[in-house]
């Protein structure tokens, strides 16, 4: 294609991206754009197109965000694929500051739903333009009226702005890429300004470094001056590189001479770390006085797993594996940590347990591992008597009552929308984990909404299949993070045979250290293999058991073997046995096989 494809006034460049719940239709309404304006010829089109990933192809997720960009009737249309889930509403804010308009996409079979509201309000934050789409609707199972009535309660919209679509086959695409081209405003950047550019994607090419996928707000960034030693300046990590190419999306790489004011387009940086780039921040030319544009933050993990290799031999291969994987997802964080039980590992912190799920995946798919990680955990913070502030993302690493003023723990602001006939047990779901009620509300005579303040760590241990195991799969949730609150937390160690077993502790709520206690002896006993002598489990919180179970001992009949004989020469017999027993318990040690723990750890 040739460079005057590109060379499109500012007026008519349109910058926008697609917001919607998860299987809304997104990705297949990005397929169809791509296939109407010639991006991808239809011979070379499949499903998902822009989701490369093979477990977004099978989740039927996007995990990913993808920037491409389209040329249609005279106007550069540059689209944001963005990922649909909670534990990505960094990248998806980033993205929505990089675009001037959104298309709203909600399923005409399913209705609103909780990311559905999250990601509009966070449209709205962002003073973007709306267009309000209702999807599928070739489907028997479609009800538009009911969809469009309750966009229309929820969000304000008038009845004539909502467009009907099926992204499958193409019906009302095009009126939707008319009114993209009428509704969504031109880029508002300076072209005569100091130049900068929003980076809201990065990925690693191993031929040309860190790419940054960027937003030109203001100026122009060109091949020319980077040919003259001209450098760029990454403003919150103040790294700077003379970059390799510049260039734009189709959806696959493509260079260009230069990226003007409006434009979407990438930096090959040839840095060769990706935590030098970061998604939110200002790229601007080294050496020119730039203000770096708002709303950057650094992305902090919400979740921590410790992850183990079952054969400890291939901890290389884990370490080697997590260190590609953590080119590509500058989120991704670990540190090495090892374990009497489970040998070397890494404690990994996560954006949200989607996130932790798809890493371990890609782990075992791509690297060819087998791993077992660890319940979930959040940080707490600790302050100490002696005014020094603990960070703690793991129970091993809390410290001893006595040295602890206060424990603080994260706390989130939950959004769940569901049937209406689910009410009751979803109220009592979130009072047992200690949720507070903020609001509740019917959209419609069958949907309601609830507003919950909840510690994220009740959420991170299994809610989210509690609730679509009650919601018979039909509930969905956002949250945000709130604060940090004090709680009333304690470490509980499991002891099997009067040794703690660290993989195993947990912090948990004093109040409910009992029950959490008593439920994990009771799948500890059933996992452990019978031992020669009686083996204890116990629950502890300091020197005080609060829990406890134990495994009876294997008896072999000693008897079994004599036909006759005095009561004195039996009673011997069993004398010695028991004398055995009682020094095997005494000096007997309990090996915990690999599998009772991947069994306890994934339940």
């Amino acid at each position: 294609m040739t460079q005057e494809t590109f060379n499109t006034k500012q007026e008519n460049i349109r910058d926008f991206c697609i917001i919607a719940h998860i299987d809304h239709g997104k990705s297949t309404l990005a397929d169809r754009f791509l296939e109407m304006t010639g991006t991808i010829d239809k011979r070379h089109m499949q499903e998902q197109t822009l989701d490369s990933m093979e477990l977004e192809r099978e989740k039927g997720i996007t995990i990913k965000l993808k920037a491409v960009r389209m040329e249609y009737k005279g106007y550069q249309l540059n689209l944001i694929d963005t990922p649909g889930h909670v534990d990505f509403s960094y990248e998806v804010s980033r993205s929505l500051a990089a675009c001037e308009g959104a298309v709203l996409v909600v399923d005409a079979t399913q209705g609103i739903q909780a990311q559905t509201v999250s990601n509009v309000y966070k449209a709205l934050d962002a003073n973007l333009t709306i267009i309000p789409v209702i999807n599928k609707v070739d489907l028997p199972a479609a009800d538009v009226a009911r969809v469009k009535l309750d966009m229309i309660t929820t969000f304000g919209f008038s009845a004539d702005e909502i467009l009907s679509v099926s992204a499958k086959t193409g019906e009302g695409v095009e009126a939707l890429l008319e009114e993209i081209i009428k509704k969504v405003p031109a880029p508002r950047g300076d072209s005569q300004a100091i130049t900068r550019g929003l980076i809201f994607d990065s990925f690693f090419d191993e031929y040309l470094g860190v790419v940054a996928v960027i937003k030109i707000v203001d100026g122009t960034f060109t091949q020319k001056a980077f040919m003259q030693r001209k450098k760029v300046l990454f403003m919150a990590t103040h790294e700077t590189a003379s970059p390799e190419e510049i260039g734009v999306l189709k959806p696959q790489r493509q260079k260009v001479t230069e990226l003007k004011t409006g434009e979407v387009g990438y930096i090959a940086t040839g840095l060769k770390s990706i935590s030098a780039v970061k998604v939110g921040d200002t790229v601007c030319i080294d050496g020119e006085v730039c203000e770096q544009l708002p709303g950057y933050k650094e992305v902090k993990p919400f979740v921590f797993v410790s992850i183990y290799p079952i054969d400890n031999s291939k901890f290389p291969q884990l370490r080697e594996a997590l260190q590609k994987l953590s080119l590509s997802d500058s989120s991704l964080s670990f540190e090495p940590e090892t374990n009497t039980a489970l040998g070397f590992g890494f404690r990994c912190g996560f954006l949200g347990l989607l996130h932790a799920d798809i890493i371990q995946e890609r782990l075992e798919r791509e690297y060819n591992l087998e791993l077992i990680s660890t319940t979930p955990t959040v940080e707490y913070h600790v302050l100490l008597t002696s005014g020094e502030m603990l960070y703690v993302r793991t129970p091993s690493n809390l410290p001893d009552r006595s040295r602890i003023e206060e424990i603080l723990e994260p706390r989130i602001l939950m959004n769940i929308i569901s049937p209406s006939e689910y009410v009751g047990e979803i109220i009592s779901l979130c009072e047992e984990r200690r949720g507070i009620q903020r609001k509740m509300e019917y959209p419609n005579e069958k949907s309601i909404a609830f507003e919950y303040e909840m510690p994220l760590a009740e959420l991170v241990y299994n809610f989210f299949d509690d609730l679509k195991r009650i919601s018979s799969g039909f509930a969905s949730l956002d949250y945000d993070f709130l604060d940090y609150r004090e709680v009333d937390a304690v470490k509980l160690d499991i002891l099997v045979h009067n040794e703690i077993v660290d993989p195993l502790s947990h912090i948990v709520i004093k109040s409910k250290s009992f029950e959490i206690g008593k439920a994990l002896l009771k799948k500890l006993k059933d996992v452990i293999p019978r031992q020669q002598f009686q083996v204890s489990l116990q629950a502890a919180i300091g020197g005080k058991i609060v829990a406890r179970e134990d495994i009876s001992a294997l008896r072999k009949d000693v008897l079994a073997k004599m036909s006759g004989g005095h009561r004195e020469r039996k009673d011997k017999l069993l004398g010695e046995q028991k004398k055995g027993k009682e020094r095997m318990k005494r000096i007997g040690k309990v090996e915990i096989p690999q599998e009772a723990f991947r069994q306890i750890l994934g339940s």
